[in-house]
């Protein structure tokens, strides 16, 4: 074979491949998953980080969960099966659910003995990835798709002029001017679960959803949060936020506290006030079991400092007017830990503890309302038993934070009175169920509720004007006796104005569901139409806000309107006057004079994934290209020196005939 048709081979091949090269390079990664879990014995969560996602047309979860499985659903996927004691969920690109691609998703099970959930695997067009569960993940985030913190400087939001901060007169909670206002909040959830903010935000707009709520006539916002993640804000480190960023596209360029910042804002501008929930040491889904306000590396002193951070921090922004300075402390007593209430210096006294951390609070903002939850336990005898028994005989047993028998015996004290008319007491309660209290166990009625559990266990601190209470949570699912329980809570609520905060918006809370869909978008008009009725409105039907010049949504008044009155703003706080050191002073101002959101970019976990995916398709084209241009080369200097062979050949000899190149081209495409 010539030597020229070598060279017009290897130059036609270079001009398929330099064509090759114009078309864009997919190079897919496998689908992986980072789960974590949240079991309750009679449900469970499986929450799933995707990545690699992008690209293919359907992506197949398959997760596994001891017990028996009733049914499924979740949120992030088009269908959900039961097969045994596997649910495998399905999403489609094409669906409607295709944000879900390297998005949060979650598969929620109802059944029986749930105690563990675990990931098997996840596929896309059928080729599997890399899955991480709870057991390998240690401290993975719920949802969070970040590999580790990202450090930059935070952006401090400061609200309008202190004129909405709160105190208390007897069992009322009043304004500045003494004046009667009305708490009828909800809680979202997230900022405690590893999502670094509001769970659901991976499937509607923070902006719009926050509209939403004011819209819907909720004064307060209860926001759960965990000391470890405040701690991380106060170090510099952004752990980052879970959400879809194709529906919120201004949270692109901001770090975690800087959207928390932007939550704020958005609360203020909506006219709606925020309550600051310590709902766990650490950052968990399932944080909440733990029945203590210190765990692993988080110390008392910790959970202490993460309050005082962020009192000092927002000292001068009256959006946040309460915090709720612990979660449901709990514990029987023959569980190791278990919180208690008395005059002892025991580590685990919820009292001695409250009070430091309740000062803490107020030594940065002496504005701020202290809610205080209560325990589980609370003797029969204080006198007999002060808490040295064992036996569960000898005590009050009712919900998680819900006894608050102890405040007649006990009372929480901050030194003087000014601090103390601060002080608003907070219990949690539900109906059976989330748990079968021995009060539902025979047929109840409202007022062998009032006998056998409100009135003893925390309803007497209202009745006797010893403090205002603030129901911190309750709800649930609208069926059989617990929507009895609901409607007789809702009658106590409107009969006593008592503040409260319903649990929850979120639609991922597995005993008792939440105000919306799995969408996070579409109301349940049912269970809003039920707690609308103790939401505070004028005789108008007007929703009646706690700020006194912004109006409650767009269904709403300010507190000005409603009252008539107008307050004049408290001074900013000053070190002076909480004593604080001048060098906390200087290390806050250090801090809030930091670069804007737009300035500190934290790149999401979407991000990153199509970073990745960007690296990989350069790389391949890299090598596609210097392939083809080596080959081309060769070609080049292959034509040139048969060329010149040509050439010289012509002057040596006699042409070839044109017979000749005929045979030797048929020769050479034979061979």
């Amino acid at each position: 074979m010539r030597f020229d048709t070598i060279t017009r081979k290897a130059a036609f091949l270079a001009a398929v491949i330099f064509m090759i090269c114009l078309f864009p390079v997919n190079v897919f990664a496998a689908p992986s998953g980072k789960a974590k879990s949240n079991c309750w014995g009679s449900g469970g969560q499986l929450t799933v980080q995707l990545t690699g996602c992008s690209g293919y047309k359907t992506i197949t979860v398959t997760a596994e969960f001891s017990g028996s499985i009733k049914k499924a659903s979740g949120w992030g996927f088009d269908s959900y099966k039961v097969n045994g004691k596997q649910v495998v969920a399905t999403v489609s690109s094409s669906g409607p659910n295709s944000w879900a691609f390297n998005g949060s998703v979650g598969i929620q099970v109802d059944g029986s003995n749930i105690k563990s959930a675990k990931l098997i695997s996840v596929k896309g067009d059928g080729e599997s990835g890399a899955v991480i569960s709870e057991s390998s993940a240690t401290n993975a985030a719920q949802g969070g798709g970040s590999s580790g913190p990202t450090k930059a400087p935070a952006k401090n939001v400061k609200g309008e002029k202190g004129d909405d901060w709160l105190t208390t007169n007897g069992s009322k909670i009043v304004d500045m001017n003494g004046d009667r206002v009305w708490l009828t909040g909800c809680n979202w959830f997230g900022y405690n679960t590893g999502t670094n903010l509001f769970d659901g935000v991976w499937n509607c707009n923070l902006k719009e959803t926050l509209a939403s709520i004011a819209d819907h006539g909720f004064n307060l916002l209860r926001v759960p949060m965990s000391s470890e993640l405040l701690l991380q804000w106060k170090k510099g480190e952004y752990p980052r936020a879970n959400y879809n960023n194709a529906y919120n596209e201004e949270l692109n360029k901001m770090n975690s506290l800087e959207i928390f910042d932007y939550v704020i804002s958005l609360c203020e501008q909506n006219g709606m006030k925020v309550m600051i929930d310590i709902h766990s040491a650490k950052t968990d889904a399932a944080g909440h079991n733990h029945p203590v306000w210190y765990k692993d590396n988080i110390t008392e002193a910790d959970y202490i400092e993460s309050l005082r951070w962020l009192a000092a921090r927002y000292k001068d922004n009256d959006t946040i007017v309460a915090y709720d300075l612990k979660n449901e402390p709990h514990g029987k007593a023959s569980e190791t830990p278990h919180a208690i209430w008395n005059d002892s210096n025991d580590p685990n006294n919820w009292k001695k503890v409250a009070e430091k951390a309740g000062n803490a609070v107020l030594n940065e903002n002496p504005h701020a309302l202290i809610v205080i939850e209560g325990i589980q336990i609370y003797p029969t005898d204080i006198k007999a038993n002060n808490f040295k028994s064992t036996d569960e005989k000898d005590y009050h047993n009712t919900w998680w934070g819900g006894n608050l028998m102890a405040v007649r015996d006990y009372p929480i004290d901050f030194g003087s009175k000014e601090r103390n008319a601060q002080i608003v007491y907070s219990p949690h309660d539900y109906g059976p169920l989330v748990y079968k209290q021995p009060w539902f166990e025979k047929e109840f009625t409202y007022e062998s509720l009032k006998k056998d559990a409100w009135t003893p266990f925390w309803l007497y601190i209202a009745d006797e004007d010893i403090a205002p209470l603030l129901i911190g949570e309750w709800g649930g699912f609208m069926e059989g006796d617990n929507l009895k329980w609901m409607n007789y809570m809702r009658q106590l609520i409107d009969e006593k104005k008592l503040n409260h905060t319903f649990w929850c918006f979120n639609a991922n809370s597995g005993d008792t569901g939440g105000l919306v869909k799995d969408d996070f978008k579409t109301w349940d008009e049912d269970k809003y139409g039920l707690v609308k009725k103790v939401l505070w409105q004028n005789d108008s039907g007007r929703f009646v806000g706690l700020d006194h010049k912004i109006p409650l949504g767009a269904n709403g008044i300010s507190l000005s309107e409603f009252s008539g009155k107008i307050v004049t703003a408290a001074p900013e706080t000053t070190a002076a006057e909480t004593g604080k050191s001048d060098g906390t002073t200087q290390s806050q101002t250090a801090e809030t004079s930091a670069t804007t959101a737009a300035e500190t970019a934290a790149p999401s976990a979407a991000e990153d994934t199509d970073k990745g995916s960007m690296v990989r398709r350069i790389v391949l084209a890299v090598i596609i290209v210097a392939v083809s241009a080596g080959v081309f080369v060769f070609a080049v200097v292959a034509g040139i020196r048969a060329a010149a062979s040509k050439t010289s050949t012509d002057k040596e000899g006699a042409p070839v005939s044109d017979a000749g190149k005929k045979a030797d081209r048929t020769k050479g495409d034979g061979q």
